[in-house]
């Protein structure tokens, strides 16, 4: 005989938005939960913020994560229906991602590090551009970038702040993170550049005290910065649950032919 499937245990987490806290109480009202610390599977009702904080919140726990959407941007959550939910994580799909590690030394000596899902980007603090050295695996490649800012983005956030930024949208496959200036003055035709997946990116702020720069990582923002360091940390990885009518990676795909 087969051995019986096992279901899954399920925790419920929401936004502070009126919609999604009325769902978290429907849901809960339904269905049997426990703390996601405890859980196999934690939902999340919001929008796609919401979802990246859950990620960073939980991310030494091992749940795969089931997003529904009740917030505003729902480009990383599934439709939120209350029923047949136990069956649709049954049958989800399953996509792994990798973030981004950032480790900064700010002007005071202080040394940090954030995780990102989605980018890091560098954004000038002042009126004054920003003046950057980009260096890739110990090789200097753009000695001095004048610009507002800069965005290293995964192939999941390239969509978001990258998109914005006119960088490319690249396939969740693709092994390579996007390097996309933001508002470059120098060199002025600079676009970026594509670069492997386990590329060192080290940003150095060549005036930082005429012109202050500050790091963010996804959410969180490090300000004052001497120099940045950003690479992929594949010893971090989350699971992200998807109904196979939202294929995560057509989504990113079809990006690419929005008008």
């Amino acid at each position: 005989m087969n051995a019986p499937v096992q279901t899954p245990s399920i925790a419920f987490v929401a936004s502070p938005a009126d919609a999604a806290q009325n769902a978290l109480i429907d849901l809960r009202r339904n269905y049997p939960s426990v703390a996601p610390e405890k859980a196999d599977v934690i939902v999340a009702l919001g929008g796609d913020g919401f979802m990246l904080e859950t990620l960073h919140r939980y991310i030494g726990v091992g749940a795969a994560i089931f997003g529904m959407h009740r917030g505003t941007v729902g480009f990383l959550m599934n439709h939120f229906d209350r029923d047949g939910l136990m069956a649709r994580i049954t049958r989800a799909n399953r996509v792994e991602l990798t973030p981004l590690l950032m480790r900064v030394e700010t002007m005071d000596g202080q040394q940090m590090s954030a995780h990102a899902i989605n980018e890091v980007s560098l954004l000038r603090e002042t009126r004054q551009t920003a003046h950057l050295r980009i260096t890739i695996d110990g090789v200097v490649r753009i000695d001095e970038l004048m610009c507002d800012g800069v965005i290293v983005a995964t192939p999941a956030g390239s969509t978001a702040y990258n998109l914005s930024a006119h960088g490319p949208v690249v396939p969740l496959s693709a092994e390579v993170l996007c390097l996309t200036p933001i508002s470059a003055f120098r060199p002025r035709r600079w676009r970026g550049a594509i670069l492997p997946r386990d590329a060192l990116v080290r940003f150095e702020v060549c005036d930082p005290d005429k012109r202050p720069v500050s790091a963010v990582a996804d959410f969180t923002e490090m300000r004052d910065v001497r120099w940045v360091e950003v690479e992929e940390d594949t010893g971090v990885s989350f699971t992200l649950l998807f109904d196979p009518e939202h294929d995560l990676d057509e989504r990113v795909l079809k990006e690419q032919f929005v008008t």
